[in-house]
């Protein structure tokens, strides 16, 4: 984990370090527990395929929290993630790399908190955008 970046050190293009992701069947089952979806679709390979799907696939609440590891972890232990918001527009199945990016869109100052707007973007290996997002951060000034 990074430190926390000052706002006024941050600038509009700036790329979030890049997380890639690997997720297994196991941790599928794993995360399944864990957040208490047991969707067949997520450890069950022939369910999957008798519903047309090309085998399990990869949880989407399991891609929305890459996305929001990406900017947690450039935002330091001092920033505040204030919004998060992803679509999904594709599945993906285990064993895939899925690298997670993040770009700053826009910053401003608002009700005198310093905020920084983040587009988000999860990657297969063949390049294509499965889950998109955007994000919220509220970060520290050196001048308040």
């Amino acid at each position: 984990m990074a430190d926390t970046p000052f706002w006024d050190d941050v600038k509009v293009g700036l790329e979030l370090p890049a997380l890639v992701k690997r997720p297994s069947t196991r941790q599928l089952v794993k995360y399944a527990g864990a957040s208490g979806d047991f969707y067949e679709v997520h450890y069950d390979k022939d369910f999957a395929v008798d519903i047309g799907l090309p085998g399990i696939i990869v949880h989407g609440a399991l891609k929305n929290a890459c996305l929001a590891q990406v900017v947690t972890d450039w935002m330091g232990p001092v920033g505040v993630l204030r919004k998060l918001s992803v679509r999904y527009r594709g599945t993906d199945v285990p064993d895939d790399d899925l690298t997670c990016s993040g770009r700053v869109t826009k910053m401003y100052e608002q009700d005198g908190a310093y905020l920084v707007d983040c587009a988000l973007a999860l990657e297969n290996s063949q390049g294509e955008q499965t889950t998109t997002g955007t994000a919220t951060v509220q970060l520290p000034s050196r001048g308040g």
